[in-house]
């Protein structure tokens, strides 16, 4: 059996508040629209600058209230790091026209701005903005199998015996 995936993940600044609603069956849902932006030199030397703009869902589900946090925490401007699947739709609206649409399904989000905090929300908790991206358990248990957490990253920066060639 072949395989797949769908994942894209951004980092993006938002445009404008994000918009919050509820569906018809109670399900809450916000939508923001994030900008990337690359930039270059032309070949006169000149700089040049694109942005792209992403239209981004986001869900509360059973195991998460991303979307209320969204709704609280996230605001114009902010920057973000939102990691999920994109999804094409197309629907036909009121005169008949066939319309498109591009949407990324979030899955993860994590503030970067740092104004409020800057929590790091992955869908598994609905904790004001310090709520983590893995239990505590599962980050000791990565910690034994070799891998550090960020805190013990400053400190590796002053250990004498290490490999590095140079």
């Amino acid at each position: 059996m072949s395989r797949s995936l769908n994942k894209v993940t951004l980092i993006g600044n938002l445009g404008n508040d994000p918009e919050v609603r509820s569906t018809s069956g109670g399900n809450r849902v916000a939508t923001f629209s994030l900008a990337t932006s690359r930039s270059w030199n032309g070949p006169a030397g000149d700089r040049q600058e694109k942005t792209e703009w992403h239209r981004c869902v986001v869900w509360n589900t059973k195991t998460s209230q991303l979307a209320d946090i969204v709704e609280k925490y996230v605001k114009k401007g902010d920057k973000l790091y939102v990691e999920g699947r994109i999804e094409y739709r197309q629907w036909q609206d009121k005169e008949g026209q066939t319309r498109y649409s591009t949407e990324i399904n979030v899955r993860e989000l994590i503030m970067l701005s740092g104004r409020s905090g800057g929590g790091d929300f992955d869908g598994e908790s609905s904790a004001p903005p310090r709520a983590r991206s893995a239990p505590a358990p599962a980050k000791a248990a990565a910690a034994k199998q070799g891998g550090e957490d960020f805190e013990d990253f400053p400190g590796a920066l002053t250990d004498e015996d290490d490999d590095l060639p140079f």
